[in-house]
């Protein structure tokens, strides 16, 4: 779950089984005729080129914009597919969801095909830009930074600009997109999907999704029952948790995974000089963001201010991987240096994608899908007075994470939702991934699930502070569950424990 570059769940009426029918004049959507042609769209078009390379075809599929209205308005959905190699055994189309909310994943056949090895030529690998994401009919609110996650800072002044921010941020949505916001939501993707399903001439399709991709997944097979094979969920999104503060809960996990680098880092003091002990790691830490809250730190042509500063460690905080260690540690020299107001401080190519993303508008149109969909899904007017205390009653026991996964959103000004979220009251089976330490979707939605989902099984990573398992980590015991799975379509006979 990407979570605002950084990137990151409601009761109401559950889908009632006759969803599952073809709706009452859709049949035009649901038979239409897939133009499938190259992927590349211009020079600079790497995805495109790379997906053209590997044999791949790209179509543009029509959906109405309000199901209810299937003779009105339609939008288009992007779609890729690299066709099934083993046409023997050949077992349908395998649709792919990257999270987010609003994570492109059209590129996806290329990675997981690559995870899945032989067992890739039995599918059609899908990638599917839901709807106002990617190359789908696009949402841009026009916002001047790209994410509307942020810290609500030190103080109930840089809370207050916070509320202002997003009042700001939810406004311009309403003025620049609001004939569509109403139909920005997961239900809406998920009825894509399955009118994807019927012009593909598949009965079921299999499914794999990640983050906010198994939340769609878990919405899908409520409102279509019985029309999913084999079923994918890594890093499993707990419905119960699907709320506006989307991260509210994951304080202690965030907090021990920041603990975590600050001592992988000390012991390489020789390398970072951030400190030579877990405590002088996060006093230098603790600098910066102090730092950013008198003035902004200025890296390069970025201002990076206390609202923002602690995005940047979430970002960096998704893995226990080496490599993304020491992205993060390389980062801190960078804002150390900042916050000593040395006016020659540079970002490396990567922190100046992130910065580039965050603060400025060429995140807009990402920020602003994923936004609408969270918002679209389960807006909710709580008063601004709510968050300021639960940021309080937070503070003192997560003080880099309560003030960030406590603050409030653009939903606190958003229109009420079209419809109530899915509520889960069915049993798929299905494999389920996820890492105890995973810092983003907890170990505990994993396990609610499984235990709702009888038939299902439970593949853990013990101890790996991670989001995201399935050909991310490098853990040969899970993608090799997982491929044994989508392989033969036989879930484990037991649930897998697999070691870091």
């Amino acid at each position: 779950m990407a979570v605002a570059g950084a990137a990151v769940l409601a009761m109401g009426a559950a889908a009632s089984p006759a969803a599952a029918a073809e709706p009452v004049g859709l049949g035009r959507f649901y038979s239409q005729h897939i133009d499938w042609h190259d992927c590349t769209l211009g020079p600079d078009d790497t995805t495109g080129q790379q997906l053209d390379a590997a044999g791949a075809r790209c179509a543009d599929f029509i959906v109405p914009l309000d199901y209810t209205r299937p003779g009105g308005r339609t939008i288009t959905v992007a779609l890729s597919r690299l066709p099934a190699t083993d046409r023997a055994h050949r077992a349908g189309p395998l649709l792919l969801n990257d999270g987010g909310p609003g994570g492109p994943s059209l590129g996806m056949p290329l990675s997981v095909g690559a995870a899945m090895g032989k067992a890739a030529g039995k599918y059609d690998l899908i990638g599917m830009d839901p709807r106002f994401v990617g190359r789908s009919t696009p949402l841009d609110c026009g916002w001047d930074i790209g994410s509307a996650v942020f810290s609500a800072g030190g103080d109930r002044a840089a809370f207050d600009r916070s509320v202002g921010i997003q009042r700001g941020l939810a406004e311009r949505c309403r003025r620049t997109n609001g004939d569509v916001l109403p139909y920005v939501t997961t239900r809406n993707t998920a009825r894509d999907m399955d009118v994807v399903r019927g012009a593909l001439g598949a009965k079921r399709i299999s499914y794999l999704g990640y983050s906010y991709g198994s939340y769609l997944g878990e919405v899908y097979s409520q409102m279509f029952p019985g029309r999913t094979d084999r079923m994918v969920l890594d890093g499993v999104v707990d419905p119960g948790r699907y709320t506006q503060t989307l991260l509210v809960g994951t304080e202690p996990a965030n907090e021990q995974s920041l603990h975590a680098w600050a001592a992988w880092t000390a012991a390489r003091d020789r390398s970072y000089g951030l400190g030579g002990t877990p405590e002088a790691v996060l006093a230098t830490v603790n600098r910066i963001q102090q730092a950013s809250a008198e003035e902004p730190l200025r890296v390069g042509d970025f201002r990076l201010d206390e609202h923002f500063v602690p995005v940047v460690y979430f970002s960096g905080l998704g893995s226990d991987l080496d490599e993304r260690r020491a992205a993060l540690a390389t980062t801190t020299q960078v804002l150390a240096r900042a916050a000593d107001r040395d006016p020659a401080v540079r970002p490396g190519p990567e922190l100046a994608q992130l910065l580039t993303f965050l603060t400025t508008e060429a995140g807009s149109q990402p920020a602003s899908a994923q936004a609408a969909i969270i918002c679209g899904d389960v807006a909710t007017r709580r008063g601004i007075d709510s968050y300021w205390h639960a940021i309080q009653a937070d503070r003192a026991a997560y003080p880099f994470a309560g003030p960030l996964t406590n603050n409030i959103s653009p939903c606190e000004f958003w229109d009420s939702p079209a419809e109530a979220p899915t509520v889960l009251g069915n049993d798929v089976p299905a494999l389920l991934v996820n890492a105890t330490g995973d810092p983003r979707t907890l170990y505990s939605g994993a396990l609610r699930i499984h235990h709702q989902w009888s038939r299902s099984r439970l593949v853990t990573v013990s101890g790996a502070i991670q989001h995201g398992v399935y050909a991310e980590y490098g853990n040969a015991c899970a993608d090799h569950q997982v491929n044994t799975y989508l392989a033969t379509g036989r879930l484990p006979g037991h649930d897998v424990t697999c070691r870091k």
